[in-house]
């Protein structure tokens, strides 16, 4: 049986990577033709939505899912997540879909190392070593010192930062309130923050690009609904590593509709990353 659980957290894995890589072209679309904080403001209304109505439907309801020990904090969760979509968009208008994740795949390796000075975690020799060849990996995709090298290249790495203090965050607040208070205030504070910026910076939208919107929240609410259901199918630990499927998935995305170009040596650097982000991983298991 745990077996079965495992393959089927997996297979959902999967297919919440692919439904967010589909999110990430859709984003991307919209930004070209569209200011970004108009497409993240129409994006969160509908994250909202569905964070409202499953908070609805739980024990206790919106009350209980609001209820928390540490508001202040989860109300930054919540606005520091919204800023850092924002700046993952703009990355993708800039840099392209396949590049700018290649450099935001290092977030779980910065979580890792910042888990020492912001949660007291222990953090041993093997992990650290990991962490380091995987920011080699990261210089190898941003060659400082060539030419190819573009000051753009940091806005993904600024997002994988602002992504892993989120989730450092996300663990610190887990001491006192449960996964419903976080996601709920992941959700509404985000989608009142953009608001207060999106609000003034609306502009018409066609008809074909209307439906994008509206495909993009469904999408949004779509995918977090499949992440919920792998994470309950099985450990973190399992189905974590297959996340990485991400950059696969938005990389054939960005080459067959946006006509981007592989870069052998970005993918080389990416694959150090993700080789490093799956043993600590893996190792951070073991010590558990």
């Amino acid at each position: 049986m745990q077996q079965s659980n495992a393959r089927a957290g997996i297979l959902l894995m999967l297919a919440t990577v692919f439904v967010f890589a589909v999110q990430d072209g859709i984003s991307k679309h919209l930004a070209e033709n569209y200011n970004t904080w108009m497409v993240v403001m129409l994006r969160y209304w509908f994250f909202a939505a569905f964070v409202l109505a499953l908070a609805a439907r739980r024990p206790g309801g919106l009350r209980a899912a609001a209820s928390s020990k540490r508001p202040v904090l989860q109300i930054f969760r919540g606005l520091l997540l919204v800023a850092e979509v924002c700046v993952m968009v703009i990355a993708f208008t800039r840099l392209g879909l396949s590049e700018t994740h290649a450099v935001f795949i290092a977030y779980p390796l910065i979580i890792t190392a910042l888990s020492g000075p912001v949660l007291g975690e222990v953090v041993g020799p093997r992990r650290w070593a990991a962490i380091g060849i995987g920011f080699i990996g990261v210089l190898i995709v941003l060659r400082p010192g060539l030419k190819v090298f573009s000051p753009d290249a940091l806005i993904p790495l600024l997002a994988a930062f602002m992504f892993a203090l989120y989730g450092l965050l996300t663990r610190m607040v887990a001491r006192d309130d449960d996964a419903t208070t976080s996601f709920f205030w992941t959700g509404v504070a985000g989608a009142a923050g953009i608001t207060l910026v999106g609000v003034f910076h609306l502009e018409p939208m066609t008809l074909t690009d209307s439906l994008w919107m509206l495909t993009l929240g469904i999408s949004g609410a779509f995918g977090h609904y499949l992440l919920i259901k792998a994470y309950e199918m099985a450990e973190a630990s399992v189905v974590q590593p297959f996340a990485y499927f991400h950059l696969v998935f938005v990389t054939a995305i960005g080459v067959s509709v946006f006509s981007e170009e592989l870069d052998p040596v970005t993918f080389v650097g990416a694959g150090v990353i993700i080789l490093a982000g799956v043993y600590t991983a893996w190792r951070e298991r073991q010590v558990r």
